[in-house]
């Protein structure tokens, strides 16, 4: 993408952040500056699809794909993310980089019965975290009724993907859009046109143990 030079420089000042903290604290398997910059190459593969409105990132880690894209779209960002010390740096990084948003810890499986998040979001982002179903159901029921989950993946087997699509619909989502990028890079985009049913998302575990319609 071609960014504008006050952009590009809070993604580098991102990238000190990162590596900085990244010798404490186990963010990413990223070492060097170059590496971190294919992450955010990467995460800004998924900036076409960020509706106008709240993004909410699931399993945010080290801040992919989250924060490049707070960055780069301005989009209000909330992070979830169960790991304390993670959700220390992230906080830091919002602070640091000036960004709008907040960071939640806990599991998303929990956070989506809150009604402060609940049917809220305008875009959900989630990075590999889970197999696509269990992240569908992590993400859907955090959206308004009009937003659409962005999932990275790597690629994906045939009964991985007819899961999703019988997933969907169960979840208030519509039929998965995958759109192939480079290598074994994947996105996919759902469309959320329903209010997700009360008893999704199942309780804490539930969902990676027992993903719907995935056997």
């Amino acid at each position: 993408m071609s960014l504008p030079q006050d952009r590009r420089d809070r993604l580098a000042a991102y990238v000190e952040l990162l590596l900085s903290a990244n010798r404490s604290v186990n963010l990413t398997a990223a070492r060097t500056p170059e590496a971190v910059w294919e992450h955010i190459e990467d995460s800004l593969t998924v900036a076409p699809y960020i509706a106008k409105g709240e993004l909410v990132d699931v399993g945010s880690g080290g801040g992919f794909p989250a924060i490049p894209l707070a960055i780069v779209c301005e989009v209000r960002v909330t992070l979830i993310e169960a790991v304390a010390k993670k959700a220390a740096f992230l906080r830091s990084a919002l602070t640091e980089l000036g960004l709008e948003g907040e960071i939640l810890v806990g599991r998303a499986e929990t956070i989506a019965h809150e009604a402060a998040y609940r049917e809220r979001f305008a875009t959900a982002t989630a990075r590999a975290v889970a197999s696509a179903p269990a992240v569908l159901e992590f993400t859907l029921p955090l959206l308004r009724v009009g937003g659409r989950a962005v999932l990275q993946r790597g690629r994906m087997g045939e009964v991985e993907l007819r899961a999703v699509e019988a997933a969907s619909p169960m979840l208030g989502g519509g039929p998965p859009v995958e759109t192939a990028l480079e290598g074994e890079h994947r996105l996919l985009v759902i469309e959320k046109l329903a209010m997700t049913p009360v008893r999704f998302p199942r309780r804490v575990g539930v969902p990676q143990r027992k993903p719907l319609c995935f056997t």
